[in-house]
């Protein structure tokens, strides 16, 4: 079978088919016209398709922090950014201040020992400063650690003023510590070594331990007025016991136990006895049935208690 192709021959004109629309003919362009453009991508679109990129592409993305991290690094060693933020802060103080939020008046209290400087120093702000910027924390931190301050209460009030009201440390006795004389409270902790020579009246301690332990010791010693006007220092034993060293050298040897008894037999032998007029280096008041008594020329002497002459 054979294939047989017909060729057609062109129309010079098409036919309108029925029930259709003449086609409308095409619209001439002016080429000075402005053209419409589409749309260009947002910032957050833009944003997001470098992600995407740094994403995918992980070494681009470490090279990238490192060059930030680089240029943050620099900018606060050279001191840009300190300086900038100092210099607004430094501009917000004043309007802060001109606003009449300045601190223009400081008020202590308290202070007897402490000297005045001290406070100011340790309280660390100016006139002039913003009051909502004072750091009260700090400065309380600091006025704690001043040396005679027991306890400071820092407060601010506004609009101008900052208020400091300490409680200072009451001296107690002086200790012949290790590292020399110092002023002791009377829990036994140490308050100062400096300017000794204004507390020479306070008892005196020696010894391992006697400042914590010599407050009951020095309290019931000053109820025996004899006893109390003859005692020169406060001598620790073995961190056991008490000797009392008296003005004239005279050396009182107290039990461990029953010291209080002790101090009123003290108080009778210096009175109605006139023991320290006798040439004496040590009473040994130990014994609960006799008194020792040492003299000067090394002799030992004992007595029976009950018979004193």
């Amino acid at each position: 079978m054979r294939s047989v192709r017909i060729e057609r021959t062109p129309r010079s004109r098409a036919r309108a088919e029925p029930g259709r629309k003449p086609m409308r003919p095409a619209r001439k362009v002016n080429p000075k016209a402005p053209r419409h453009k589409e749309p260009e991508a947002g910032f957050w679109s833009t944003g997001l398709a470098r992600l995407k990129l740094l994403a995918t592409r992980p070494m681009l993305a470490l090279t990238a922090g490192l060059v930030g991290f680089s240029m943050i690094a620099a900018l606060l060693a050279g001191g840009y950014i300190g300086r900038s933020v100092h210099a607004v802060g430094d501009g917000l103080d004043s309007l802060i201040s001109e606003a009449g939020f300045g601190i223009s008046d400081i008020h202590i209290s308290g202070y007897r020992r402490t000297p005045y400087q001290s406070v100011i120093a340790a309280l660390g702000m100016q006139p002039g400063q913003s009051i909502f910027g004072a750091d009260l924390g700090a400065a309380y931190e600091r006025l704690s650690r001043l040396p005679w301050v027991a306890s400071v209460e820092v407060m601010r009030r506004y609009p101008d003023s900052i208020f400091v009201t300490i409680v200072e440390k009451r001296p107690f006795a002086l200790w012949q510590s290790p590292q020399g004389v110092v002023v002791v409270e009377r829990n036994g902790k140490v308050i100062t070594g400096d300017d000794i020579e204004k507390f020479a009246r306070l008892p005196k301690l020696v010894g391992t331990g006697a400042p914590e332990a010599a407050a009951e010791l020095i309290d019931a010693v000053a109820s025996h007025r004899a006893v109390a006007a003859r005692v020169a220092v406060y001598q620790r034993q073995s961190e056991r016991r008490w000797n009392l060293v008296l003005d004239d050298g005279v050396v009182v040897q107290l039990p461990e136990a029953g010291w209080q008894d002790q101090l009123g037999a003290l108080e009778h032998l210096i009175i109605d006895s006139g023991i320290l007029e006798r040439n004496l280096t040590e009473i040994d008041l130990r014994s609960p049935t006799h008194y020792f008594f040492v003299l000067k020329n090394g002799e030992k002497k004992e007595q029976e208690r009950g018979k004193e002459t």
